[in-house]
C-alpha cells in the first residue's frame, strides 16, 4: 500500500471520481491540499474571494453541468461563511460538496482558542446536508470522498460536507486510492408512469408539476421566465 499524504490522498480520491473543477479560498489549514492541486492536472481551480462565493460557486456548477460542485475552504468562520448557500443548496437538491478544513487533530474538543476553532462544527453542518464526516486519520480520507460521492449520486442530491484537521493533509499514512464506483441511480415505478400518462391523456387542462429533480436531467437548463401559452378548449 503506498504512502501518501493527507492532501495527495484528498485531491487523488477526487480526481478519481472524476472531478474536474474545484472552488477554493486559501488558507493556512489548508495550503497542503493547493501543493497536491498543483500536481493533479485534471482538476482546475477556480479561487473566489469569499468562501460564501465558493459555495455558490459550486452550487451553481452543479446545477448546470448536472456534476458534483465540489468548494474548499478553511474551517471555522470560513466554513461558516458556506452556510447560506448549502441551505440553498439543500433546499434545491443540488449536488454539493464541501471540503472543509479543521484545527489540528490534537486541538479538537480542547477549546484553547486554537485559529478558526468552533465547537461542534459537525452539529451545525448535519441541519444543512445529506451527511457529514471528519477524518479521523489520514487513511480516511479516501474512503470519506467515496462516501460522498455515493450521497451525491443516489437519492435525493443534497450537499455533503467533510473535514479535514490541518494536521492531517502534511501528515503521511499506507492509503489505497479505491476505484470509483457506479452508484445507480433510483428509477420511477414504471407501473405509476402508465397510469400518469394515462391520467394525463385523459385531462382536458393538464397541468405537470414538476420538481427540481427534473433540472438536473438537463443540463445547461435555464429555469427563467419564458413566454406563457394558454389554451382554451
Amino acid at each position: 500500500m503506498p504512502e501518501m499524504s493527507g492532501a495527495q490522498a484528498l485531491v487523488g480520491s477526487l480526481a478519481r471520481n472524476g472531478v474536474e473543477v474545484v472552488f477554493a479560498l486559501p488558507g493556512v489549514q489548508i495550503m497542503d491540499a493547493f501543493d497536491a492541486f498543483y500536481h493533479e492536472p485534471g482538476i482546475r481551480l477556480i479561487l473566489a474571494r469569499h468562501e460564501q462565493g465558493v459555495a455558490y460557486m459550486a452550487d451553481g456548477y452543479a446545477r448546470t453541468t448536472g456534476k458534483p460542485g465540489v468548494g474548499l475552504v478553511v474551517p471555522g468562520p470560513g466554513a461558516l461563511n458556506t452556510t447560506a448557500a448549502l441551505g440553498t443548496a439543500y433546499a434545491t437538491s443540488s449536488p454539493v460538496l464541501l471540503v472543509s478544513g479543521q484545527i489540528e487533530s490534537y486541538n479538537l474538543g480542547q477549546n484553547r482558542g486554537a485559529l478558526h476553532e468552533i465547537s461542534e462544527s459537525l452539529d451545525v453542518f448535519q441541519h444543512l446536508t445529506k451527511w457529514c464526516a471528519r477524518a479521523g486519520q489520514v487513511e480516511d480520507i479516501p474512503g470519506m470522498v467515496q462516501t460522498a460521492m455515493e450521497h451525491l449520486s443516489t437519492g435525493r442530491p443534497r450537499p455533503v460536507e467533510i473535514e479535514i484537521p490541518w494536521d492531517m493533509l502534511p501528515g503521511k499514512g499506507d492509503t489505497e486510492l479505491p476505484e470509483p464506483e457506479i452508484f445507480a441511480k433510483t428509477s420511477p415505478d414504471a407501473a405509476l408512469i402508465k397510469e400518469a400518462a394515462a391520467l394525463l391523456a385523459q385531462a382536458r387542462c393538464p397541468v405537470i408539476w414538476a420538481g427540481v429533480g427534473q433540472v438536473p436531467e438537463r443540463p445547461g437548463y435555464h429555469h427563467g421566465r419564458g413566454k406563457r401559452r394558454h389554451t382554451r378548449r
